[in-house]
């Protein structure tokens, strides 16, 4: 399909109420997939705390596990704008993604200049992309990694 683009989300995006309703997207298409070679981490900030919320990291060791979704251009060009991408927040990045059925799949993802050593997720952002795995059937060992991410103060709630 020449008209759309595959788009490998790890974070928030993972979950199909932050991505279909809050972002208005409408795949054409959606599977699981994992991406070898990165590590998620929580670096970008978030507010002036602790709080951060997904990027990746080059770690050949790593595996991360996301949501496949074929887009259309104008879908894709639409959440270029979401994610910053014209304000350089993310830089879109193509990657070799292997999906449910090992199949490898060439899509695009979000990775940013602008993290910040310890960043950590919310409990309420850690629990979009908890969601978003259970909602795509990622791995238990994949979700547990996930849990395992010690939460950050989330200073919006100390008043």
């Amino acid at each position: 399909m020449s008209d759309a683009l595959w788009y490998f989300a790890y974070g928030s995006n993972m979950q199909r109420a932050t991505f279909e309703s809050r972002r208005r997207m409408r795949p054409l298409r959606a599977v699981s997939g994992r991406l070898h070679g990165y590590r998620v981490t929580f670096d970008l900030p978030v507010g002036p705390g602790e709080r951060g919320v997904a990027n990746l990291a080059v770690d050949a060791t790593a595996t991360t596990y996301g949501a496949l979704y074929l887009l259309t251009v104008e879908d894709f060009d639409r959440l270029d704008r979401t994610e910053g991408v014209d304000k350089s927040y993310y830089h879109r990045v193509g990657v070799a993604v292997i999906d449910r059925d090992e199949q490898p799949i060439e899509a695009w993802t979000y990775i940013s200049p602008h993290g910040k050593p310890g960043r950590k997720p919310s409990a309420r952002y850690l629990g979009l992309l908890l969601e978003g795995a259970a909602e795509h059937d990622l791995p238990d060992d994949y979700v547990r990694e996930l849990r395992a991410w010690e939460l950050a103060v989330d200073e919006r709630l100390e008043s």
